[in-house]
């Protein structure tokens, strides 16, 4: 019974945690054009399906944007509460689960080629990006030109060098937890 138990809370547990890095590192921020600021928060979001599996880390996602749209100060800047995820940068906060939920399936399926991790967390960032800018615009009468200007292309560096470093990292704790007896699909 003890062994059930334990596996039974780890899962949980574990989500949990990663729900609370995420909030821990989200409001971080590098101010950049008006709304949007660099953060660390994405580069979590790709490591966390190496941790969790594609679904725990949608869930600890989806907790993390829980508890924002409820008033912790969990996004970029310290901010919180459902106005942001209405607002211009709104998109992208929602547009971490798709981000979440491609890169892990890819992983999931793919578990030991990290370049095809690495295009996987492109493909999801495109989708990121896609959606975000697509509310952004919407929100603020932007152009898309202008969105793209300043929402998407002075972050396509930061975050491919995040992604790198998670297609480095990721596999590396994957394995550690494997050898742990910690499977992240439970």
């Amino acid at each position: 019974m003890e062994a059930k138990t334990k596996t039974s809370i780890y899962p949980l547990a574990m989500t949990a945690v990663m729900a609370a890095v995420i909030a821990v590192v989200a409001p971080f921020s590098i101010p950049a054009w008006g709304e949007v600021s660099f953060t660390l928060c994405t580069f979590v979001l790709y490591l966390s399906p190496y941790i969790l599996g594609w679904k725990r880390a949608s869930i600890a996602t989806l907790v993390y944007i829980l508890l924002g749209m409820v008033g912790m100060p969990v996004f970029s800047n310290f901010k919180a509460g459902l106005g942001v995820l209405a607002g211009p940068t709104g998109g992208y906060i929602l547009g971490y689960i798709p981000m979440v939920i491609i890169s892990g399936l890819i992983i999931k399926v793919f578990p030991k080629n990290r370049a095809i991790h690495l295009g996987g967390m492109i493909l999801a960032t495109a989708v990121l990006y896609a959606f975000g800018t697509a509310l952004f615009c919407a929100q603020t009468g932007s152009t898309l030109e202008h969105a793209l200007m300043v929402c998407v292309i002075p972050f396509i560096p930061f975050d491919l060098g995040k992604m790198v470093i998670a297609t480095g990292l990721g596999p590396v704790l994957r394995d550690r937890l494997a050898k742990a007896n910690i499977s992240p699909e439970g």
